[in-house]
């Protein structure tokens, strides 16, 4: 590793040292329910399940909204016999998620922490042909140890905030060793394909954004007829994937519609199903259930909480618009294509850097959506409740919009398949 940047050679060095301090730390971030007990194991590198016989295809995702990013391109790659995934993911939630929906000859493991001993057990019983990494992931001693084993890197989905562009600029040596290393960067947009391009990374190409081509999120048919039984004809205002700092508006916002709409039932799911607490105590005495427990939508429910994960596909085919949070507070926003794909009106706040063409083309599509105060998320729902044919007319230009932002899976598809041709 001479040849490395000192900055990686000290990160390398650093991370070696404090190794046998990572057992403490994870099981500190299992008290937290950030971690499986279970599988602390394979966090440390030491494999649950034997390596298949055949292809291995690695695909990294970090979490719940990458993980279902790549399932439809799994799928893809799993057409060819003798092919096996190993998929690895950072979180509890996105493991939980996997064990019901990954295809037959698709296995789960939590990635190995970056230190060089973790990286090399694992890649030392997995043996993987590629190593594929959505979105803008990147651990140094997971990409040199793969690529000194031969592993070939790619990545997918690609996309890098002004933020991580501006910091690896400040590191441009240990940028241009990293990001070399990928033989093909797959990204969503040009922006991005400009910043990695600047960073060093070779073969870069805009394909578009996964999301785009995912299928609808699922539902249970049974759970969506009795919620369905419980609302009645209540008018709805949903809210999904919200973060602390929005809540309180919302509620602002809630409070305002129901003088004009008093029979509304607001429907907030927090991105965190473990903020559930927090928004009861928000929701303080406006009548409030929560999903978890399995209290009932009865008259008396104003706030609808849904503390529980992989529901969502549920609660978008119960309302006709909905706000998408992470976008009033300075976080980039969240997946807007997932209400879209189901006939829902968006709307959202300014911050939606994190999945910008979708936002402006669903935007512009729909001819309304963004709200930058409580007044403008009053005035855009309240027009949607006064006006239910409306809400179903937008939402089916959101709907259009999306049909507009495919096309992201036939073209990545088609470039790890020429990776995997020049690895055989």
């Amino acid at each position: 590793m001479a040849s490395l940047p000192l900055s990686l050679r000290t990160y390398r060095f650093a991370t070696s040292l404090l190794e046998p301090a990572a057992p403490l730390l994870l099981n500190r971030r299992a008290r937290r329910g950030k971690e499986s007990v279970l599988r602390m194991s394979e966090r440390l590198g030491h494999a649950s399940r034997a390596r298949p016989e055949g292809t291995l295809i690695w695909i990294h995702a970090v979490s719940v909204g990458e993980c279902l990013a790549v399932l439809p391109l799994i799928e893809a790659l799993l057409a060819v016999p003798g092919r096996n995934v190993l998929l690895t993911s950072g979180t509890v939630t996105s493991a939980k998620l996997m064990e019901e929906r990954l295809p037959q000859r698709t296995l789960h493991q939590f990635a190995p922490v970056d230190t060089p001993g973790a990286v090399g057990r694992f890649l030392d019983h997995w043996r993987p042909h590629v190593g594929i990494f959505v979105d803008s992931e990147v651990w140094p001693n997971m990409l040199l140890s793969a690529r000194a084993k031969g592993v070939r890197l790619a990545v997918v989905n690609g996309r890098m905030t002004e933020r991580s562009f501006a910091g690896w600029t400040r590191a441009q040596g240990a940028a241009a060793s990293l990001f070399g290393l990928y033989e093909a960067v797959l990204v969503q947009d040009k922006e991005a394909a400009e910043r990695f391009a600047k960073l060093g990374a070779r073969n870069v190409v805009v394909t578009g954004n996964l999301k785009a081509d995912a299928p609808a999120l699922p539902v249970e048919p049974d759970a969506l007829a009795e919620l369905q039984r419980q609302i009645g004809a209540r008018p709805i205002f949903l809210a999904t994937n919200t973060h602390a700092g929005e809540d309180g508006i919302i509620l602002e916002a809630f409070d305002r519609l129901r003088r004009e709409f008093p029979d509304l039932l607001a429907i907030i799911a927090p991105r965190h199903a473990e903020r559930g607490p927090e928004l009861a105590q928000l929701s303080g005495k406006r009548g409030h259930a929560s999903r978890s427990p399995g209290e009932k939508v009865d008259d008396g429910v104003s706030i609808y909480i849904v503390d529980t994960m992989g529901e969502l596909g549920l609660f978008y085919r119960l309302a006709s618009f909905a706000f998408v949070g992470k976008s009033l507070v300075a976080g980039g926003g969240q997946n807007p294509l997932e209400p879209a794909r189901l006939g829902v009106a968006v709307l959202a706040g300014p911050h939606t850097e994190n999945f910008r063409e979708a936002y402006e083309t669903i935007f512009a599509a729909q001819g309304l959506g963004r709200v930058a105060s409580v007044d403008d998320l009053v005035g855009l729902a309240a027009q949607m409740l006064r006006a239910p044919s409306e809400a179903r007319r937008i939402g089916a230009a959101a709907l259009e919009a999306v049909a507009k932002l495919s096309g992201a899976l036939a073209r990545t598809h088609e470039a790890v398949e020429r990776l995997l041709k020049t690895h055989a």
